[in-house]
């Protein structure tokens, strides 16, 4: 590699556990600062030496422009990437150079991409997500109109996904649409994950990649008939985030309330309860912080400023203003309305 490419490429991989302000970096590499012409045989070289051996192909390798990045989770990891439509091609010979031993799990944010891997094949679009294993041969077709191609993938080890791989070999190459059930619930979890996960330190990135790996395996045992197979923790941990979401979605809703996310979850409240007794909140504490957490956003919100505090306090499900202000002033102490003065004299 020449001397002045090697120079951006130690300039511009960070390593994950540098910490910087408090924060845990992604890992990023970029062809930003690599000379236009050199960029596709950069980028192609870096692939094939530090992820995985790859053949790469462009049908415009002058125009090429990439960025990929890792954050480490503990044992699993999560990579985010944006790069120009390309193809690649991964064969037995350079599996058995380089492998990383992975079950990889892709959600699309742009583009478009075809997949053939073990007698499978499939076409994916914004918002759907598909599983390749590194260890088998694949093909792979990256397209975008006018613009480039936008993931977030899971890097999950074979050995910690709890599932059997002749049973997994069903899922490979398959569409799983990212709207609906776990795998939407899983799709949000993995856009979190990129937004927001260079703000957690250490224990809250390896606490956030056991949510990942029990959120992945639940989605794809659902794909593949498996589910009453999963461990038992998988299953709950699965049940948990779903109730999450559901609450999530349901905020603005005055009647929201342990009875209501019970009842759609087909659980008596009893259960509810018992399932959240060693989570460090019950379901009503999470209901009434979150509505706290989301009306203390809006408050702050300049585009805001003009609605009334009662309407924020009732856009966000709390029954009255009257209750809304003793719930803030407890959670915060302070007043909404002193909290939003304080915040227009900071701008």
């Amino acid at each position: 590699m020449p001397r002045r490419v090697a120079r951006v490429w130690s300039c511009i991989l960070v390593a994950v556990d540098e910490i910087q302000r408090g924060r845990w970096m992604w890992s990023v590499l970029s062809t930003c600062e690599v000379p236009a012409g050199e960029r596709f045989d950069w980028y192609s070289d870096i692939v094939s030496r530090e992820v995985m051996p790859a053949a790469l192909s462009s049908e415009q390798p002058a125009e090429f422009q990439g960025e990929a990045a890792v954050l480490d989770l503990g044992d699993v990891r999560v990579s985010r990437f944006s790069l120009s439509p390309l193809q690649s091609r991964r064969t037995a010979a350079m599996i058995r150079r380089g492998d990383p031993e992975q079950y990889q799990l892709a959600l699309l944010r742009k583009g478009a991409t075809s997949l053939s891997q073990h007698r499978n094949e499939c076409v994916i679009g914004l918002g759907d997500l598909m599983l390749w294993d590194t260890s088998r041969p694949s093909y792979n077709r990256m397209s975008a109109t006018g613009g480039q191609v936008q993931a977030t993938i899971l890097l999950l080890p074979r050995d910690i996904v709890p599932l059997r791989t002749q049973r997994l070999d069903q899922v490979l190459a398959r569409r799983i649409p990212g709207g609906e059930g776990l795998a939407a619930i899983l799709s949000s979890f993995m856009t979190a994950l990129e937004d927001h996960g260079a703000e957690c330190g250490p224990q809250e990135l390896r606490r956030l990649g056991s949510v990942a790996v029990d959120l992945a395996t639940a989605c794809l045992a659902q794909h593949i008939d498996t589910e009453d197979q999963l461990p038992a923790e998988v299953r709950t941990q699965a049940l948990v985030q779903r109730i999450h979401a559901f609450i999530e979605h349901n905020l603005g809703d005055p009647e929201l309330n342990p009875s209501a996310v019970a009842a759609h979850h087909h659980l008596s409240v009893r259960t509810l309860h018992q399932l959240f007794h060693d989570r460090g909140e019950s379901v009503r504490a999470r209901i009434r912080r979150r509505r706290l957490e989301r009306c203390r956003s809006d408050l702050i919100d300049p585009g805001l400023r003009a609605r009334h505090v009662s309407a924020i306090a009732a856009r966000w499900g709390f029954s009255g203003p009257a209750v809304f202000s003793r719930s803030f002033r407890e959670a915060y102490g302070i007043s909404p309305t002193e909290f939003r003065a304080l915040c227009v004299d900071d701008f």
